[in-house]
C-alpha cells in the first residue's frame, strides 16, 4: 500500500458523510415555525365551523331592542337570512327547508287554500257610500277649477279609506295612477300557433280520478322547460363545441328576458287549462349555463295540450334597436351640469352638443313608427328588439301525492336554491373551458341592455329611464350583469298567490308551533311568550357594528343556546323527558342579574 492510498483512507474515514435532507412533516416542525403555525386553524374559523354543525348563523347581525315600558335595553342577535351557502350555510339551509315545506303544503291540496271573501256588512256599505258623495263633490270643485277645495276633498277621501282599512276592507276604490300606460297590439305573431281557449272554473284544483277499487286520485304534474339551442355543446361540461359559432347574444337576451317568459306561459296555462293554475317553480342553470325552470303544477293538464301551449308561448321585448352601437371606447355621451330640465335627460353628444333623446321618447319614435306601418298595411315589418321562446325539450312527469317519486320531485326542485347561478355544477368549477365559457358569456351581457333603466342605453345613443350624472355603458350594476347570475336577474323561487294560500312567514309560525306542541308548551302562556320582543312595546333599531360584542362571544352563546334547544327537541321527540337539572345543558339556564344592558341571541 502506498503512502498515498493510506493518506485518501484516512480521509475519507475523517470527512463526515453529507446528511440527508430532512422530510418536511408536522412532527419535526417547531411550534413556533412560520409553516405550523400556518397550518393551524384560527379560533374564530373553528367556532364558525361549529356554529355550522349546530345549524346557528355565522353572520348574526345585532339590533338593539329597547322596552318602553321598563326601559330595559338589550342586544339581540338576529339571523342574517341568507340563501346562499358561500354567505352563511346554517341560514341556507334553514331557508331551502322552509321552501320545501312550502312547496309540500300546496302541491297536493284536495281544497281550494284561499276561501272565497266574505260578503260587505252594513258598516262598510255605509261608508262607502259616504265615500260616493265626497268622490262626486272633489269632481264637480275640479271640474270648476277650485283646486284648494278639491285637495280638502282629498284630504277627507284618503280618511275615508283608511276607515275602510280600520273595517276589514282591502284594497283601494281609486289605485294611484303614476303615469300612462302604454298599450300594444295583443294580435300574435304570424310564426306562432294559436292557443285554444277554454272556460275558466272558479277553483284552483285540477280533475279528480276514480281507481278500479274505488279510490280517488287527484294527480299533480312535474314540468321542466327549457331554452333553445344556440349551438352544439359538450354534453358533460356544457362547453360550445365551436365557439365562435355559438349565439352568446342571443343566450344574454333569453336570460335577461327568461322572468317575463315564464310569466306568460302562466297566463297562457290558465288560459287553456280551464282553471285557476297554482305553480311552485325554481330557476337554475344548466350546463351550458342558460336558465331553465322546474314548476310543480297543481292538478293535471293534457300533454299534448301542454307541449303546444310551451310552443306556442313568447314574449316580445318592445324596446329600441340595439344592434349598432352608436357610441364606443372613449367616445361617449357628456353629463350636463347646466341641465335644468331633467324630464328631458342630461346627458349630450359629445360631438354636436345636443340632447339625446330620452327613454320615453324612444319608445313615442317605436309607437309612431308602428302605427304608420299600421296605416300603411305593413304592420309585420315593424320587428321587436327580441323574442323569447322555449326550446323543443320539455319533460313532463305526473305524480300522485305520497308516492316517493313526489317527495324525491320536491328536493330535486329545492336542489340548487344555496348556489348562485354560475357554481350550481361544482364538478366543472376547476375546468379552465369552462372558465372561458363563462368569461364569453358574462362579455356579451357586459354592454346588453337589462332594464329601461340601464347605463347601457347611452352606447346605443339614448338616455336610460331616470338619468343621473355618473352613467357609464358597461357598468351597469344590475343582478343581470352579475357574474353570479349570468343574466338573470329574477327570483329563484315563483310561487303563485293561491298555491297554499300562506306567506313564508305564516309557515314559520307552522313550524314553530310543531315544535312548541312536540315540546308540550301552549303557545299562548307566558312561558311560550316570554322571549318574544316583537309586540309594540318593544323598539328596535340597528346599531353600530363597533358596539357588539366579539363576533366569537356571540357564537359561544349561540351554540350554547341552540345545544340546550336541540336537547329538550330530542327528549321530547324520543319521549325521554327534559334534561337532568344536574345536566350541563339545562332546559331552562339561569336567568342573568338585572343590567342595563345584556346581550341574547333570537
Amino acid at each position: 500500500m502506498t503512502v498515498i492510498d493510506s493518506q485518501s483512507r484516512v480521509n475519507a474515514t475523517l470527512t463526515p458523510e453529507p446528511l440527508a435532507a430532512p422530510v418536511a412533516s408536522s412532527a419535526n416542525l417547531t411550534r413556533n415555525s412560520r409553516a405550523e403555525r400556518a397550518r393551524m386553524p384560527v379560533a374564530l374559523h373553528v367556532a364558525e365551523d361549529v356554529a355550522i354543525q349546530h345549524g346557528v348563523c355565522i353572520r348574526p347581525i345585532t339590533q338593539r331592542v329597547t322596552d318602553t315600558y321598563t326601559g330595559e335595553v338589550t342586544l339581540v342577535d338576529v339571523p342574517c337570512g341568507a340563501t346562499l351557502d358561500s354567505k352563511c350555510p346554517p341560514c341556507a339551509q334553514r331557508a331551502k327547508r322552509l321552501r320545501m315545506h312550502q312547496c309540500r303544503a300546496g302541491w297536493h291540496a284536495n281544497t281550494d287554500p284561499i276561501p272565497d271573501a266574505d260578503p260587505p256588512n252594513d258598516p262598510q256599505r255605509d261608508l262607502v257610500q259616504v265615500r260616493a258623495d265626497v268622490t262626486a263633490v272633489r269632481d264637480e270643485f275640479l271640474d270648476l277649477g277650485d283646486v284648494d277645495s278639491a285637495e280638502a276633498a282629498a284630504e277627507t277621501l284618503d280618511a275615508l279609506d283608511a276607515e275602510l282599512v280600520d273595517l276589514g276592507v282591502r284594497g283601494r276604490l281609486e289605485p294611484d295612477r303614476t303615469g300612462e300606460r302604454r298599450t300594444r297590439s295583443t294580435k300574435r305573431r304570424q310564426d306562432a300557433p294559436n292557443l285554444p281557449k277554454k272556460t275558466m272554473a272558479k277553483t284552483t284544483l285540477g280533475q279528480t280520478f276514480t281507481g278500479n277499487g274505488g279510490t280517488v286520485y287527484r294527480p299533480s304534474m312535474f314540468v321542466t322547460v327549457t331554452l333553445p339551442s344556440y349551438g352544439r355543446v359538450d354534453r358533460t361540461t356544457g362547453v360550445p363545441v365551436h365557439p365562435d359559432r355559438y349565439d352568446y347574444q342571443g343566450a344574454a337576451r333569453d336570460a335577461i328576458h327568461f322572468s317575463r317568459l315564464l310569466d306568460r306561459l302562466v297566463q297562457n296555462l290558465r288560459r287553456v287549462a280551464g282553471y285557476d293554475v297554482q305553480y311552485f317553480a325554481t330557476i337554475e342553470p344548466q350546463r351550458r349555463l342558460a336558465p331553465h325552470a322546474h314548476f310543480a303544477i297543481r292538478g293535471v293538464i293534457p300533454r299534448h295540450l301542454l307541449r303546444q301551449v310551451i310552443a306556442a308561448t313568447y314574449h316580445q321585448v318592445w324596446w329600441p334597436a340595439t344592434d349598432e352601437p352608436v357610441y364606443a371606447g372613449e367616445h361617449l355621451p357628456v353629463w350636463d351640469e347646466d341641465a335644468v330640465d331633467l324630464d328631458s335627460g342630461g346627458y349630450l353628444d359629445p360631438v354636436t352638443g345636443s340632447y339625446l333623446p330620452t327613454w320615453d321618447e324612444a319608445l313615442n319614435d317605436l309607437d309612431d313608427l308602428a302605427q304608420l306601418y299600421a296605416d300603411t298595411g305593413n304592420r309585420d315589418e315593424i320587428r321587436p328588439q327580441h323574442v323569447v321562446r322555449f326550446g323543443a325539450q320539455a319533460d313532463i312527469k305526473g305524480l300522485i301525492s305520497g308516492t316517493p317519486d313526489a317527495d324525491r320531485r320536491i328536493g330535486y326542485l329545492a336542489k340548487y336554491l344555496t348556489k348562485d347561478i354560475a357554481h350550481c355544477h361544482q364538478d366543472t368549477d376547476g375546468d379552465l373551458t369552462v372558465a372561458g365559457h363563462t368569461d364569453r358569456l358574462v362579455e356579451a351581457l357586459r354592454y346588453e341592455p337589462c332594464s329601461p333603466t340601464c347605463t347601457n342605453w347611452l352606447r346605443y345613443g339614448i338616455q336610460p329611464k331616470n338619468a343621473r350624472a355618473g352613467m357609464t355603458p358597461g357598468a351597469c350594476k344590475a343582478k343581470a350583469h352579475k357574474r353570479e347570475h349570468l343574466g338573470y336577474g329574477g327570483r329563484r323561487v315563483l310561487v303563485s298567490r293561491k298555491w297554499s294560500g300562506k306567506t313564508l312567514a305564516d309557515h314559520r309560525h307552522e313550524r314553530r308551533a310543531f315544535v312548541l306542541a312536540l315540546l308540550g308548551i301552549d303557545p299562548t302562556t307566558e312561558s311560550a311568550t316570554a322571549g318574544d320582543k316583537t309586540s309594540d312595546r318593544y323598539v328596535w333599531e340597528p346599531i353600530n357594528p363597533n358596539e357588539a360584542p366579539p363576533l366569537a362571544t356571540r357564537l359561544l352563546h349561540a351554540i350554547t343556546k341552540r345545544q340546550t334547544w336541540r336537547a329538550a327537541y330530542e327528549s321530547a321527540r324520543n319521549g325521554t323527558g327534559p334534561p337532568a337539572a344536574n345536566s350541563p345543558l339545562t332546559l331552562h339556564p339561569p336567568k342573568p342579574a338585572p343590567a342595563t344592558e345584556g346581550h341574547e341571541t333570537s
